[in-house]
């Protein structure tokens, strides 16, 4: 497949999830695995049922799409609100904004290979499951806000 058409495929793939209509069958190869959650198909189905239920709102948007042979990477920025349980912990209602850099391969037209970085502590504070010590507070203050 040429770069432009595995670039389609990940940008089709990030709409419909966006939608929430993710069509497994059409995206997802049988033997795809995640490397960053550690799943395989079936529990790639399940963390997106965890997700859709802890973020009914969540919105992925491209910054930008790059492909060197049989992979994409995807500059993202996200947004959601945690409105259900989340890894243990219980709706907040706050609204969450960050970034992530996804790296897909693709074979044969669909999703086989996915990485994934993203920096889940920012995402932790903002639902305040986190909160920085007066030491973080002086040490980042950036990150105190």
């Amino acid at each position: 497949m040429s770069l432009e058409e595995n670039k389609s495929i990940v940008r089709r793939w990030i709409e419909a999830y966006n939608k929430r209509n993710l069509d497994f069958d059409e995206f997802i190869a049988s033997d795809y695995i995640d490397h960053t959650n550690k799943v395989d198909r079936d529990g790639l189905i399940q963390l997106f049922d965890m997700g859709f239920k802890a973020f009914p709102d969540w919105h992925e948007t491209i910054e930008d799409i790059i492909a060197e042979g049989d992979k994409v990477w995807v500059r993202l920025s996200y947004t959601g609100t945690h409105k259900g349980e989340f890894m243990g912990l219980p709706p907040t209602g706050k609204k969450i904004t960050s970034k992530a850099v996804d790296i897909y391969r693709i074979v044969n037209g669909k999703l086989a290979e996915y990485w994934n970085v993203t920096d889940n502590v920012d995402i932790f504070k903002q639902i305040g499951a986190i909160e920085i010590t007066e030491k973080g507070k002086k040490l980042f203050p950036e990150d105190a806000k």
